[in-house]
């Protein structure tokens, strides 16, 4: 067998390395039974590796090729196209070249072929690198083949499929390339057949493409195909386009476009029964496969032929279940401003407090099955309430789900998430509720703070001699007395009581004055509020850091490993030390994506907050946090007065006034303790993650693995087993990275169905300005500036008046709050963090706004109105159309 050329008929997914992933695709098709697959042979990588591994030319253009970031475009493009020309310009091998010869001879040299590349990072379960390289049709001749084998190989090059690959993280010299030669076939109509809705996820409906001719019209977008959705053998929607050209094959080589007649422009491509066949080829392919399958399809002479089949790698992932029932899925992250992918150990830990909600991980994510609640009357009103004024999303894809009738029906029923007595939803919640109300009593905050305080230095203390199965046993003893110190009565009752005031006060004051979010000014600088004195207490780091200029530059390239031995060498290093180790001292847990104990903490890494430190120096003079809390006190109080005053002069205005007046009172003493139960849970977290590392070390030091950090893809029953016997199969974090890097990729959808359609809700836009971006109003006022679109809180190098667009915001980014003055998320809620912290700060904010970080684009002015809830992107002045 050589290992230039393979034919179809030696080539399986073990040839991957080969022959990439379009040839492998092509191997394993052909042994399909009753799929047609036209013959074909694959000049393989080791041919490619013999054209190029030796050139020193294109060595030196590779290494400058591996400098360049994705937006030097010009670079690139420079670049490539070297590259590209010195390939096609090196000679064939006679020994590669001999190989081609006989099987061409075996198929016919006549014949007309398909000649197209295959990279080995090319339709992968994980990535799929489709249209990246070239395609090469109705190419007749050896001399014409071989010319366009080195056209395909050039062609790894082009600036699309560079830039791709630098996006996607492969490196140049690892991705080879196999060329496909495949037997033309001249069809009377072509396209692709997806097995999984491409639009709604759907894994049960299958959407065909078809247009007349070759399927390149398609592909180039040259035309509108026709559309068919297919479901269980039954057509259930078609769209006929009409088609005014075609691709079509020429008798001596290439291709042409020709104009469809009149008469048959309308025409359905396929008929009923063509449709149905195809569909039934498609599952056959899916099922061997084992995933759904971007299928590229022709067809002449009634019959069809495959010529490509890839994994769709698009597709959010769905649970595995057999129960043949309707599953409806609710992204716990969006509840939790935590959307990113976690860890196993992450997922598992953070299960570990909540084992009367019935949470599955999907794609690294949590999910919730609402089926069982939406089975039952009592349970589908709990649900719509709770959504309604948590996730308006959410709670209109569920409000449209419903009218499915045939859907419910089917619905899996079982335990129920939204219920009393699981987790926060106590019996006892409503008495204590009562009793704070009435009460009105401030001390109680501080007596459950100093409470819970005490337990966690308790924590620490007598955690710090355990070790192996003694450790993971006190580890599941200290979770339960956290789940019981978050979900205490009290503790809840004082954060429904700060929350009933706030809701209160806006809905009286819009009722009475007409005034909207009028507890967003008077949540201005309240007490306890654990995460918006973080904020505020980073400004005093900063002005002992702004005294120290050797500091300052060292912080523009600080390094994590050595920050505070490398301070200590600076002048000003021990000063700055001292004020940064304080402020960890209370806030060292925290970290972006805190609720999974795998992220880097504050404490771990210190660089973090060093664009925030430096941007507050820069935005603030010193002394900024006794004036910014002041200046906000002062705002509450002036809200404060005018509201009463404006009450006073209303019918009944004193009695108004004096209810308002205590509820107001509710709102200051209480509403800030809504911080504390996650500040408390991730202090938790830390003293576990500092102990489960210190077992870690050990476990490296034996061998068992090879860096400590990689406990993190085990789950915490996995880890506790490993730390026991000492034995651990490598394959496993392997495995467990690897689908790690592709759930990082995926964006998790709000709400989805064991079918895999994603439900997506919808805003009431009718009181929004055409072109508004709609969103939930989560602090009240309206604001003008440049858009920061910030992904991550290191990138954050902000300048007063900008406003912060991200995906979410969670009790870290708080610093960052304080040189912005406004904020845009694409997720949140009336009570998320992001939300409480923007309104004690003053900040006009709009969460929920699908999308914005795309739409948006960095450095576009926009306007926040956080009374009305919608962002407006502007130009001079003048509202700009959002792009689609």
């Amino acid at each position: 067998m050589s290992s230039y050329v393979l034919g179809f008929q030696e080539i399986d997914q073990t040839k991957l390395a080969l022959v990439g992933g379009k040839g492998a695709n092509l191997g394993e098709l052909s042994r399909i039974e009753g799929i047609q697959v036209p013959q074909g042979f694959c000049v393989t990588t080791e041919a490619y590796k013999e054209i190029v591994g030796k050139n020193a030319e294109l060595h030196s253009l590779l290494d400058q090729l591996s400098l360049l970031k994705a937006d030097n475009r010009e670079g690139i493009s420079e670049i490539s196209a070297k590259i590209r020309k010195l390939i096609e310009g090196i000679a064939v091998p006679q020994g590669i070249d001999n190989e081609i010869t006989r099987h061409l001879e075996q198929l016919g040299e006549n014949n007309a072929y398909a000649v197209r590349s295959s990279a080995t990072a090319e339709d992968l379960p994980t990535a799929s690198f489709a249209g990246q390289q070239d395609t090469y049709l109705n190419i007749i001749g050896k001399d014409a083949i071989v010319q366009h084998i080195s056209k395909c190989w050039a062609s790894l090059f082009t600036d699309r499929a560079v830039t791709y690959r630098i996006q996607n993280g492969f490196d140049h010299r690892k991705v080879h390339l196999s060329v496909v030669i495949q037997k033309m076939v001249f069809p009377e109509a072509a396209g692709i057949l997806f097995t999984a809705d491409p639009i709604t996820s759907n894994r049960k409906v299958t959407s065909i493409d078809a247009s007349f001719g070759l399927g390149e019209a398609l592909v180039s977008g040259l035309v509108n195909a026709d559309n068919y959705k297919v479901r269980d053998g039954r057509i259930v929607d078609k769209k006929i386009s009409t088609k005014k050209l075609a691709i079509y094959a020429l008798k001596d080589g290439g291709t042409e476009e020709k104009r469809i007649e009149a008469e048959r422009q309308n025409m359905q491509t396929l008929t009923d029964e063509q449709i149905v066949q195809l569909e039934r080829m498609g599952r056959r392919i899916e099922a061997y496969f084992g995933c759904p399958q971007d299928i590229e399809w022709c067809q002449a002479s009634d019959t069809f032929s495959i010529v490509q089949s890839r994994p769709i790698t698009t597709l959010y992932p769905i649970p595995d279940e057999q129960d043949g029932k309707n599953h409806v899925y609710m992204s716990f992250g969006h509840q939790q401003m935590m959307t990113d992918a976690m860890k196993p150990l992450g997922l598992s830990f953070f299960q570990l407090g909540l084992e009367e909600i019935p949470l599955i991980q999907v794609g690294g994510r949590l999910y919730i099955d609402l089926a069982p609640d939406l089975a039952s009357p009592i349970g589908r009103r709990i649900v719509l309430f709770s959504m309604d004024k948590i996730d308006p999303l959410v709670h209109s894809a569920l409000k449209s789900l419903l009218k499915r009738k045939a859907f419910m029906k089917a619905l899996s029923r079982g335990k129920r998430s939204f219920r009393m007595g699981a987790g926060y939803f106590s019996w006892a919640l409503p008495v204590q509720a009562i009793k704070i109300y009435r009460s009105n009593d401030a001390s109680i905050v501080q007596t459950l703070m100093s409470r819970n305080e005490a337990s966690m230095r308790d924590l620490q203390l007598r955690i710090a001699n355990l070790s192996g199965d003694e450790l993971f046993a006190f580890i599941l003893e200290a979770h339960k007395q956290l789940k019981e110190a978050m979900v205490d009565p009290r503790s809840m009752g004082v954060v429904y009581v700060g929350v009933y005031a706030a809701n209160w006060m806006n809905k009286k004051m819009e009722k009475w004055l007409g005034e909207k979010g009028a507890a967003d000014s008077l949540s201005q600088s309240v007490a306890n509020n654990v995460t918006s004195e973080m904020g505020l207490a980073l400004l005093d780091v900063a002005d002992i850091v702004r005294q120290y200029p050797a500091v300052m530059e060292y912080l523009q390239h600080a390094n994590d490993e050595t920050f505070f031995a490398d301070l200590a060498r600076l002048e000003g290093g021990d000063a700055v030390s001292h004020s940064l180790r304080a402020y960890l001292e209370k806030y060292a847990m925290r970290c972006a994506g805190e609720i999974d104990i795998t992220r880097p903490r504050w404490s771990e890494q210190p660089t973090a907050l060093v664009p925030t430190i430096l941007s507050t120096i820069k935005n603030f003079e010193p002394g900024a946090h006794k004036a910014l809390f002041e200046q906000g006190l002062q705002e509450a109080e002036q809200k404060e007065q005018d509201l009463l005053n404006c009450l006073e002069r209303l019918p009944g205005g004193k009695h108004k006034a004096k209810k308002t007046k205590k509820m107001m009172s509710r709102l200051r003493n209480f509403i800030g303790y809504r911080e504390y139960p996650k500040y408390l849970m991730v202090w938790h977290y830390w003293i576990i993650k500092q102990a489960l590392l210190s077992e870690a070390v050990k476990l490296v030091q034996k061998g068992v693995i090879q860096e400590k950090e990689d406990i993190y893809y085990l789950s915490f029953e996995e880890l506790r087993e490993v730390v026991r016997t000492n034995r651990l199969d490598d394959s496993i974090i392997t495995k467990r990275k690897e689908e790690y890097e592709v759930y990082e990729k995926l964006t998790p959808p709000r709400v989805m169905t064991s079918e895999g359609e994603v439900l997506f809700g919808e805003y009431d836009t009718g009181t929004i300005p055409k072109g508004a971006l709609a969103g939930i109003p989560v602090s009240s006022g309206i604001i003008e500036g440049r858009a920061r679109v910030i992904l991550s809180m290191e990138d954050a190098d902000t300048e007063e008046g900008d406003i912060l667009v991200t995906t979410y915001t969670d009790p870290s980014w708080t610093p960052v709050f304080l040189s912005i003055k406004g904020l845009v998320t694409e997720v949140g809620g009336m009570m998320t963090h992001g939300a409480v912290i923007a309104r004690e700060y003053g900040l006009p904010a709009v969460v929920g706004a699908e999308n914005a970080t795309k739409l948006i684009k960095d450095g576009q002015s926009i306007r926040v109105n956080g009374t009305e809830g919608y962002v407006e992107i502007l130009q001079d002045g003048v509202i700009m159309k959002r792009e689609p």
